[in-house]
């Protein structure tokens, strides 16, 4: 590797360098351990051998001055091509393709590459070397709006680091759709658009009656725009509650100003769900939990602008000829925004990355494992006699005892949408069962019962053990778990034994808040299958246990009375529901899941609609319980681009009737039926899918069936027929 011939390195204020690319427009600001790191590279230097060498002379360590130099690499500013394959590299996009303007050419080739906020809006903070390391995942985004958005970007990126996340964002204007067309992404966010302004002019009949419509329209045009190129997940920004009002408390009425904001988030969140994969942002919430008043300049500049108060203190001097270079002191407004003038791009990153995290089920938890004492009540039950001492003459159900009421609620409200609940608890399991009693006077609707748990482990046994068992019973890797505890010696067990379980219960105070709002434990939308998903898991593991019973696999099977249906999706039977469904369980599938291929809503809207593809999906119920919608497939020309199967109904052979389906669709229709399997450590349960159905092994995950035509199927008869007519004895038997 070497440094690129077109990158120059220009210092900046407070120690930082900007890495700048002259022919991608690239601009990375980097600390100086960076700059020194990309000085090494002037001469070219193979990576592997010199990291030793290199990781002593920085400080660090040879998996930290890797990463580091790998991003640099992704980024251009270091190039594994020598000078002259760079240099015709480049010269390729300086020409372009015959017959296009090359200066089109090469501005399309920069915004294909193209990271971070216009130039005037950048605050980026400098790429350290240990910035790199960590990060698990790679997500582009795209940002379209105007200052709000694009001043987050950085902050954006650091949000997603703290998270594990490599987050790169590209920026620009709500007008520039085309950059969905030409730059990667996997998101795109829209901040707010200049059709607010609008909102506020005139009186409520110059809108006929309605001040949202304008700006609603203006978002369902974008909208519909990017739809038509993209079918990436969209979050579109709710507009902030203003802190002021032009006429004051005189401001009045449903058509006041603060109204006229409000009705149009709620009219933007019923035009979001007219839209397959658009997430609403509440910014008037996130703003309001962090003090709206520091956040918004309505009290500062305009009644609209909607910008951070702190932004006044960045200003460029050369703007101050606007006021004859003279202008207040500004410490009161630096005092007022608590000395940070960029405290509002901090919360709207984490509001942005906590909204992808569910569009996109990064992380997403399927099982939170509790203890009990402690946590669900106060002290040692074994010691106390009964969960709770409370009594209305006591207390209001809000006072001491309403901290553990409120986690038991949260815990509920987790099964409602769709997680499983278990518990592990170092304690005597016929006395906590014998206690687990409520009172007559206890709120009993919001507290957790023992069969609201799909399953327990209450013995003396390690809970690292206990956790790990839960997990073969449920058949859920490690990091699908979420554990909380109060105690501090068993969270830090798990966490050294078991660190892809993630770990909570250090503030019993901020539990409930977590539990509800963490991204990890909240899907897009409720599904009819996710509310009854724990009642469907018991119900799987009542027939593990009938399983065990049985002398073979076959009578066990026979003995559920299993029902299979199939059904290829149709434009009017593909309702917002059931497709929200498949994704989900194309998302939340690791075991029986052939390829990984995600599916935006909108992508399996367009193939269903346009005919290009089939949507199959595959619904199952038996004696014990009606599972729902457990099984899809994809797919497009002859090809299955995945196939998913709950592990709720691994074994019951569900699989078999969605691919028996799936071929007799094809039949007729392709000449030959192809899959994938790409294999992870996980799928193994769907390795033998087309192994075990007829396909043949084509090498490197490929199988293929082949299929009859029905015009050389026809042809091939005749012609038997013809010839047993004519040679009788001869003509061999038609098959």
């Amino acid at each position: 590797m070497r440094r690129s011939a077109f990158v120059h390195l220009l210092d900046l204020a407070g120690a930082s360098t900007l890495a700048i690319h002259a022919v991608t427009q690239m601009r990375v600001t980097v600390t100086s351990d960076v700059v020194r790191l990309i000085r090494w590279f002037d001469q070219p230097v193979e990576l592997e051998t010199a990291l030793s060498e290199l990781a002593e002379a920085l400080g660090s360590d040879p998996a930290t001055v890797r990463a580091c130099a790998l991003m640099l690499l992704e980024r251009g500013i270091l190039s594994d091509l020598t000078a002259e394959q760079e240099h015709q590299a480049t010269t390729r996009v300086m020409t372009g393709v015959h017959g296009r303007d090359p200066t089109a050419e090469l501005d399309r080739y920069r915004r294909s590459h193209m990271e971070g906020a216009h130039p005037y809006w950048a605050v980026e903070a400098p790429h350290a070397l240990a910035g790199a390391t960590g990060l698990r995942r790679r997500l582009d985004v795209l940002l379209l709006g105007d200052c709000d958005v694009q001043m987050e970007a950085d902050f954006l990126r650091r949000e997603a680091a703290r998270r594990g996340v490599d987050l790169r964002a590209a920026a620009s204007f709500a007008s520039d759709i085309e950059l969905a067309r030409e730059r990667r992404h996997d998101a795109i966010i829209i901040g707010a658009l200049q059709a607010r302004h609008a909102i506020v002019l005139g009186d409520p009949e110059h809108h006929n009656g309605d001040p949202a419509r304008v700006y609603v329209e203006a978002v369902e045009t974008l909208l519909k725009k990017l739809r038509a190129i993209t079918a990436a997940p969209i979050l579109i920004d709710g507009l902030p509650e203003p802190t002021v009002q032009p006429l004051g408390y005189a401001d009045r009425g449903i058509h006041s100003h603060r109204n006229r904001f409000r009705r149009t988030n709620l009219a933007l969140a019923q035009c979001a769900e007219t839209f397959p994969d658009v997430h609403l942002v509440d910014v008037a919430a996130a703003l309001g939990a962090a003090g709206s008043a520091t956040l918004l300049d309505d009290g500062l500049v305009s009644f609209t602008h909607f910008g951070s108060a702190g932004w006044m203190l960045q200003r460029p001097a050369n703007e101050l000829a606007a006021v004859h270079h003279q202008f207040p002191d500004m410490q009161p407004l630096a005092d007022h925004v608590g000395g940070d003038p960029y405290r509002r791009e901090a919360v709207m990153a984490r509001v942005h990355m906590d909204t992808l995290s569910i569009a996109l089920a990064l992380e997403r938890k399927k099982c939170v494992i509790v203890d009990l004492d402690g946590v669900l009540w106060p002290g040692v039950l074994a010691e106390t006699g009964s969960p709770f001492a409370w009594t209305p003459e006591i207390g209001g159900p809000n006072s001491y005892v309403g901290l553990y009421f409120g986690i038991h609620e949260a815990l509920r409200m987790l099964r409602r949408r769709g997680i499983l609940l278990a518990c592990v608890s170092k304690n005597d399991e016929a006395t906590v069962r014998a206690l687990w009693q409520y009172q007559q006077h206890d709120p009993r609707h919001r507290l957790l019962r023992p069969n609201h748990f799909v399953s327990s482990r209450i013995n003396w046994r390690d809970k690292a053990e206990n956790i790990r068992s839960i997990a073969e019973e449920l058949g859920f890797p490690l990091d699908d778990f979420l554990f909380v505890d109060d105690s501090a010696r068993e969270r830090e067990r798990i966490r050294q034994t078991l660190p892809d379980v993630a770990v909570l219960g250090e503030d019993l105070f901020a539990l409930r808040r977590i539990l509800l709002t963490d991204p990890r434990l909240q899907p897009s939308r409720l599904t009819e299958e996710a509310a009854q998903r724990s009642e469907l898991v018991k119900a799987q593991l009542d027939r593990s246990k009938l399983r065990a019973s049985l002398v073979d696999e076959s009578s066990f099977v026979a003995s559920l009375a299993v029902v299979s249906t199939v059904e290829q999706l149709a434009v009017e039977t593909a309702t917002p529901v059931v497709l929200d469904r498949i994704r989900e369980l194309i998302a939340r599938t690791t075991q029986f899941n052939a390829t990984g291929r995600a599916f935006a809503l909108a992508e399996l809207r367009r193939l269903i609609d346009s005919g290009e593809g089939k949507v199959f999906i595959l619904r199952m119920r038996d004696r014990l319980a009606d599972h729902g919608l457990v099984g899809a497939a994809v797919v497009v020309a002859g090809e299955i681009l995945n196939f998913v199967l709950s592990c709720r109904v691994i074994g019951l052979d569900g699989e078999r009737a969605l691919l028996a389906a799936i071929i007799d669709s094809a039949r007729g229709q392709v000449p030959e039926l192809l899959g994938r399997i790409l294999a992870t450590d996980r799928n193994i349960p769907v390795r033998h899918l087309y192994a075990d159905n007829g396909f043949t092994d084509c090498g490197q995950g490929c199988w293929a069936m082949a299929l009859s035509l029905p015009e050389l199927t026809d042809s091939i008869e005749t012609m038997f027929k013809i010839a047993d007519r004519l040679v009788p004895d001869m003509a061999p038997a038609v098959p």
